[in-house]
């Protein structure tokens, strides 16, 4: 049995989740990003239990179709983006397509329907988040992590970013080293 739970995009959800199951008696749960699969079933007492303490926490126990469907494609973007080691090769599209086998237009359509927003443009603004992470970690050359994050060049990738966040990526990282500075003065 697999639950979707709406929200769920850390590894401290993860960890919170299983803590709610555990406490309603469920072993041995596969929790995933946005998602709990069960080897058997749970009562309807236990879900409706698991309902309310995931809502006290923020999250969300998803019950129809789309709302499951945008879940699946958010999660499998910021899995992808945030804790995978390596972009896929392939184009994200048929990457997401694949994931959960649906055609990616009919995944396009659903998604833009119900977030107001297209798959792309969530894409993009977790690269930009990505991006922000990196630069602040100050490990990564701004040409590096263009690489890293599949940037046709470090133009592309400046022009994204200040088009999102309405600065440049240096300028972005000396606001961050001001800040650290300014902290050290006290």
């Amino acid at each position: 049995m697999k639950l979707y739970i709406k929200y769920m995009v850390s590894l401290r959800c993860k960890l919170l989740v299983k803590q709610e199951l555990h406490k309603l008696g469920v072993d041995h749960p596969i929790v995933e990003l946005g998602m709990v699969e069960f080897p058997g079933k749970i009562n309807t007492g236990q879900r409706k239990l698991l309902k309310e303490s995931l809502k006290k926490s923020g999250l969300i126990l998803l019950d129809d179709k789309k709302s499951i469907i945008i879940e699946k494609i958010k999660n499998i973007i910021i899995e992808m983006i945030h804790y995978s080691e390596e972009l896929p090769k392939v184009n994200y599209s048929e990457y997401i397509s694949d994931k959960l086998g649906y055609d990616y237009t009919y995944l396009a359509n659903v998604f833009s329907e119900v977030k107001g927003m297209t798959i792309q443009q969530f894409i993009i603004i977790h690269k930009i988040e990505r991006v922000k992470e990196l630069l602040i970690y100050d490990e990564l050359s701004l040409t590096e992590i263009s690489y890293k994050l599949h940037y046709s060049s470090v133009a592309h990738l400046s022009n994204q970013f200040k088009k999102i966040t309405g600065l440049t990526p240096t300028f972005y990282k000396q606001l961050k080293n001001k800040r650290k500075k300014n902290l050290e003065d006290f």
